[in-house]
């Protein structure tokens, strides 16, 4: 027998509600039987999450469109405050953000505040991307799409105050290039280049020292490469 998996999607578009279903309905998800609720703006979504509390659906995920005509009277104004009230409400809920922003500060905010397993650019994806998105998420994974993975590197790149230079440094020495063979492939001499490289160990290693390999690391697990 089937397993119910309830959706909620929130858009105040009723066609790209609908469309989004329509993608999903399409596909087999295991043993799960998908069962969709609609909400087109904040006052609608808030009353479906915190009924879930008194005999309600419980939902197992939510899409939430960042943008959304607000509920005032509740202080809901967007897709992120009704995402911190799912989040406290129904803490166990797959969240997956929809939105046509990628600022730095906005991802910064969602991931401190929900903490979603998605955010995806509505600009970044198709209906195939939008699907697979859903697969990884479905399978326990996280995922961001492309802008939303550029602006979290950028931002890291911002509190480390690396230019495009160190980043170019960066991405040769990930590649397995020797660093005398650098200024092959970057505008700086090799002087320049050892004295960068020697900054960014002393940055992002702490200054306890390190050789290339553990650079590379260092910034692999701190997602700007």
């Amino acid at each position: 027998m089937k397993e119910d998996l309830n959706i909620l999607i929130v858009d105040d578009h009723p066609m790209t509600v609908n469309g989004y279903i329509n993608v999903l309905s399409e596909e087999e998800f295991e043993s799960h039987n998908l069962i969709f609720t609609k909400a087109l703006d904040c006052e609608q979504a808030y009353n479906l999450i915190t009924h879930s509390q008194n005999g309600g659906t419980v939902f197992d995920v939510a899409y939430l469109d960042l943008s959304l005509p607000p509920y005032p009277d509740k202080n809901i104004f967007s897709g992120l405050d009704l995402g911190v009230l799912l989040r406290n409400t129904i803490p166990n809920c797959v969240i997956i953000i929809l939105t046509m922003h990628s600022e730095a500060a906005l991802v910064d905010r969602l991931i401190k505040e929900i903490n979603p397993q998605g955010i995806l650019c509505k600009s970044d994806i198709d209906i195939d991307e939008f699907l697979n998105a859903f697969k990884i998420i479905f399978s326990g994974d996280t995922y961001l799409s492309n802008k939303i993975v550029k602006s979290l590197k950028d931002k890291v790149f911002d509190n480390y105050k690396l230019d495009s230079y160190d980043k170019q440094i960066l991405m040769r020495l990930s590649e397995g290039i020797l660093t005398k063979n650098i200024p092959n492939y970057v505008p700086l001499s090799l002087s320049a280049i050892e004295k960068r490289k020697a900054q960014m160990k002393n940055m992002l290693l702490q200054g306890k020292g390190g050789d290339d390999h553990e650079l590379i690391e260092a910034i692999k697990k701190m997602g700007i490469l």
